[in-house]
């Protein structure tokens, strides 16, 4: 997994210009790098041909050497960004409207500082989401208005701080609710008395609501929690699943009728025969690759790519659309029978590609650790563009500098600032009350000044996002977008399983979690947790 997160700089991002109209933009890739960066408008248009840059198989170096040779040259975007509008700041995003800072998901408007977000609108600070609007601070959610600070909830409207309630209105700080109104603290008030409570909190104080959060800990820590999100499936295992059968080690995997797929993270419209994915929309017989099929729902025969949409019986191919039986292609759309860009006849193409295969094993790739890569394996890691702190394979599995080098990963330095910082982290108004437009122009110092969660050290406010702190009566955040995130991952469970038992007294039922059993939480089966739930 960490091999294929590599290649998926979401987050850090740079202004560089289009190599073909010099236009400034917002690319993954900088300035210094040695690939050929296009913007949006170019990569699409018809001002280059991507078969201009097609190379003959040269059976005297190994295949993966000629693929880098081919993947530097040809064309690629700057940003994974389908059809933005006023949206330049995302990236692995589709149809997104006036959204800053959003990484994954598609079809939002007004969405600032999200991750793997759909649907949504007017929205901040949001994580594996969808269909959520005037929301803030909110894990795992869908189809809910005005839910600030929650976890794991569905159709919840105006509530604070829950955690794996449905249909909820009017609750604050309660867990494991269903069809629920007026509940404080997991109590069940009257209207009057619950308004009062609510009133008694100044939501818009920093300080306050830290010591809110506090409280609502100790409810969490002290409530039930379900051994793993699995709904409507059969013979599963993993976290975050709906509508599968056959599925194991897989994390949200949320569409329908997904089936027989192992190790797969992040399908959102179904995966059937699928092994060893991350981050794909539908796709059958699939192996080895990374966000396959983002704004297309036919996806078939996929092996070792990266970016593809469309396509059929492709094999070691990146940025390629609609396009079918190539190997080892860049930034191909609608094309049939190439290889390393080179157009083949059906003939051709079906004597070559055996050649191929036999020759990566017979010369493999050898990395700088002596690690060897024959046919079958994803590209090597030391092939990516980015480095390690860069993607993230850095989220997942965080790793420090010298962790990072001594395993042949690159890391890329801190970068010098040309800027001063306006205003110290403990000099941020407390009140959003007290907060102007005038904090609109200032570099706000981040609060963790440094770290190894991609923190940027400083960060801006921006209108829109000023504008819904004060709507929503909300403090002004202490940490950078990226630091924020960082802290929202930490909330989820970890892509691993444990064999555990029900830690309900009497029973003997034992599971897969993703819990690990050192943590504090009280976890229990499917059916103790069904008998204990609200």
């Amino acid at each position: 997994m960490i091999r294929r997160l590599l290649f998926r700089n979401e987050r850090s991002l740079h202004k560089r210009k289009c190599n073909l109209c010099d236009r400034l933009i917002i690319s993954a890739y900088s300035d210094k790098s040695n690939f050929n960066i296009y913007c949006q408008e170019c990569w699409w248009g018809d001002k280059w041909d991507p078969e201009k840059y097609g190379l003959e198989i040269n059976f005297s170096k190994s295949f993966f050497d000629q693929l880098v040779e081919l993947y530097q040259k040809v064309p690629q975007m700057g940003l994974f960004n389908t059809k933005p509008l006023n949206s330049d700041y995302c990236n692995f995003a589709a149809e997104n409207k006036n959204s800053y800072l959003c990484f994954g998901g598609k079809r939002n408007e007004g969405l600032l500082y999200a991750h793997n977000v759909s649907y949504s609108k007017d929205s901040l600070d949001i994580s594996v989401s969808a269909k959520l609007e005037l929301c803030y601070e909110n894990i795992q959610c869908e189809n809910s208005n005005r839910l600030f600070f929650s976890k794991n909830c569905d159709n919840c409207v105006d509530s604070y701080f829950l955690y794996e309630c449905k249909n909820c209105t009017n609750c604050f700080g309660s867990t494991n609710l269903r069809n629920q109104q007026y509940y404080f603290l997991n109590q069940q008030l009257t209207r009057e008395e619950y308004l009062d409570k609510i009133n008694n909190f100044n939501f818009g104080s920093y300080n306050d609501l830290r010591n809110i959060k506090k409280q609502f800990e100790k409810v969490y820590l002290g409530t039930i929690h379900k051994f793993s999100h699995l709904i409507n499936t059969v013979n599963c295992t993993g976290n975050n699943i709906k509508n599968a059968r056959n599925c194991h080690f897989c994390f949200d995997v949320l569409g329908n009728d997904s089936e027989n797929s192992k190790y797969t993270t992040h399908a959102v419209l179904g995966a059937k025969d699928a092994y060893d994915n991350y981050g794909m929309a539908r796709g059958e017989l699939v192996y080895e690759t990374l966000a396959i099929g983002f704004d297309s729902n036919e996806n078939y025969n996929y092996k070792f790519s990266y970016f593809t949409r469309g396509c059929n019986d492709i094999s070691y191919s990146i940025n390629c659309s609609g396009t079918e039986h190539s190997f080892g292609c860049i930034s191909l759309n609608s094309k049939q029978y190439c290889i390393l860009n080179k157009q083949y006849t059906k003939e051709e193409y079906e004597s070559l590609v055996p050649k191929i295969i036999k020759h990566m094993n017979d010369m493999p790739y050898i990395d700088s650790k002596g690690r060897v890569y024959k046919y079958g394996e994803f590209f090597p890691s030391e092939l990516s563009p980015f480095c390690y702190n860069e993607t993230i394979a850095q989220e997942y599995f965080l790793l420090t500098k010298e962790e990072a080098l001594k395993q042949g990963y690159k890391w890329k330095e801190k970068e010098e600032r040309n800027y001063n910082i306006d205003i110290k982290n403990e000099d941020i108004p407390d009140d959003i009350k007290d907060v102007t437009p005038l904090i609109l122009n200032k570099v706000i110092e981040c609060s963790h000044k440094g770290c190894n969660h991609q923190c940027t050290e400083a960060f801006k406010i921006i209108p829109e996002e000023l504008q819904f702190y004060q709507r929503m009566n909300l403090p002004l955040p202490r940490l950078c977008p990226n630091c924020r995130h960082y802290e929202r991952l930490a909330e989820r469970n970890p892509l691993k399983l444990w064999h555990r038992k029900c830690m309900k007294e009497g029973c003997t039922n034992e599971f897969e979690t993703s819990y690990a059993p050192e943590r504090p939480e009280i976890i229990y089966c499917e059916s103790c947790y069904q008998k204990e739930v609200y």
